[in-house]
């Protein structure tokens, strides 16, 4: 479809208009040729990589002869009845959806799982707009593909939808697939975790790394985005904003791509903080559940735990970064979205109403993977090693960094050693020889905590 189609096609012509240049000069960045599609997959279908390549499909899916969006599930994931009858009145009370399906001759189907005759499968679903972990806010129409291998093999951008847990092994599987490849790909992260490293030195590995080791894909074509945002609110066009990044090469013309009214993004060279940054709020939102939970939603007790867990933040962002000062906004406005409405603060509220339990695993039928549990592990593994040891404020004595972290330790018995119960984490907080948290900050800034090793780095190396 060409320009002037797209304006006659689209109320706002002027809009569309820029949309397609846009297009068109990240296709020239390429080097795209006439007729030759930017191919962009997704890889991962949780609620954040569906709404990410919804959000493409809608701004550029028009321009199908320059762009095409595909995403990558899995196949056979069943829909059970209760999500299906669910599914069914979310359908119907959209009138938009509803008239949408009939359309497209997919309505029936939904009659027929409601009334227990057919089953339903995620990839399936997802065709026509609804995300498994996401079903009460249907997207636009996705074109599905359930063969990792066809997603990705010729794809321009891969978008990385998948939690931090499945990263290196579906990665490892494509980079197989790309042995052959001349030109290497963009690779957009939205995944927020951490895997740690122990040997030779404490260190930290996060997606964009475990990216890069498992496809051979240079690190400069390797991106991470993230910010305060939620998926769903996100597509309904609640106002947000991200950060890409990553290298000069790609962030800024990847920023000016991704930016939309609603969705303003920025850009940034330091990728390893800030998606180590992403992992670490998780860490603290699971808490944050549980202290709501067991305390009615105390404001007083909620407001309490905040102090402890950001000085705990802060005091962690000290050992990763030079200049931490810079992370502080970044990191407290995505803390503060995780803990109003992420899955990491729902899993620690659940877990201390007793609606969930250990056993049941990090991966939650509609809500995906929380993310929060393996970087408790992750964290605390990385900073109880002796040979990042620390000060301690009393008695001039060397001691882990963990042991500064009172809120950490508790959630590593509570959640991965499975020593304590839930509502161990309000004697965490309520510990009447605990430091004022204005100390713990001040220690801190007054000591050389900065352990650039933690991050693969050394003093006066820049970071990729």
């Amino acid at each position: 479809m060409g320009g002037a189609e797209a304006a006659a096609g689209h109320p706002n012509g002027h809009a569309n208009g820029a949309v397609e240049e846009k297009l068109d000069e990240l296709r020239r960045q390429l080097g795209k040729a006439d007729g030759d599609p930017l191919r962009i997959a997704g890889v991962g279908a949780g609620a954040w990589g569906s709404v990410f390549c919804a959000l493409l499909q809608d701004a550029y899916g028009h321009l199908r002869d320059k762009v095409q969006v595909r995403i990558w599930r899995r196949p056979g994931r069943a829909v059970d009845r209760a999500t299906a009858e669910h599914l069914f009145e979310v359908i119907n009370a959209r009138e938009d959806v509803l008239r949408r399906l009939i359309r497209r001759c997919a309505y029936l189907k939904y009659v027929e799982a409601r009334l227990g005759d057919r089953t339903l499968y995620a990839d399936e679903i997802l065709r026509d707009g609804f995300c498994l972990n996401m079903v009460d806010t249907p997207l636009c129409p996705l074109k599905v593909v359930t063969n990792l291998q066809e997603a990705v093999w010729d794809a321009d951008i891969v978008i990385n939808g998948l939690p931090s847990t499945e990263t290196r092994e579906v990665f490892g599987e494509i980079g197989r697939y790309w042995m052959e490849r001349i030109t290497a790909p963009i690779i957009i992260s939205l995944a927020k975790g951490i895997e740690a490293s122990l040997d030779p030195l404490p260190r930290i590995i996060t997606p964009t790394q475990m990216i890069s080791n498992a496809t051979g894909v240079p690190f400069e074509n390797i991106l991470y985005l993230g910010g305060p945002n939620i998926a769903s609110e996100i597509y309904n066009k609640e106002y947000a904003n991200a950060r890409i990044c990553g290298a000069d090469k790609w962030r800024k013309p990847l920023a000016k791509f991704l930016r939309q009214p609603h969705f303003i993004v920025w850009d940034n060279s330091d990728l390893i903080t800030h998606e180590v940054m992403g992992g670490l709020k998780n860490v603290y939102a699971i808490g944050a559940g549980m202290v709501a939970a067991l305390t009615n939603e105390s404001a007083t007790s909620k407001s309490v735990y905040f102090a402890l867990c950001t000085s705990e933040m802060i005091y962690i962002t000290h050992l990763l970064e030079e200049e931490p000062e810079k992370l502080a906004g970044p990191l407290l406005a995505d803390t503060y979205v995780t803990l109003l409405k992420g899955r990491n603060a729902w899993y620690g509220h659940k877990l201390a109403k007793g609606e969930l339990t250990l056993e049941m695993g990090d991966s939650i039928k509609g809500k995906g993977t929380i993310q929060g549990v393996s970087a408790v592990d992750a964290f605390y593994e990385l900073l109880s090693q002796d040979s990042l040891s620390v000060m301690h404020p009393e008695g001039n004595r060397s001691v882990a960094p963990v042991e500064m972290c009172p809120i950490l330790k508790a959630l590593y018995k509570i959640l991965i050693k499975r020593e304590l119960p839930a509502d161990s984490i309000l004697q965490a907080i309520r510990d009447e020889t605990m430091y004022d948290p204005r100390e713990r900050i001040e220690m801190a800034q007054g000591h050389s905590l900065y352990r650039p090793s933690l991050l693969g780095q050394s003093k006066g190396v820049a970071k990729a």
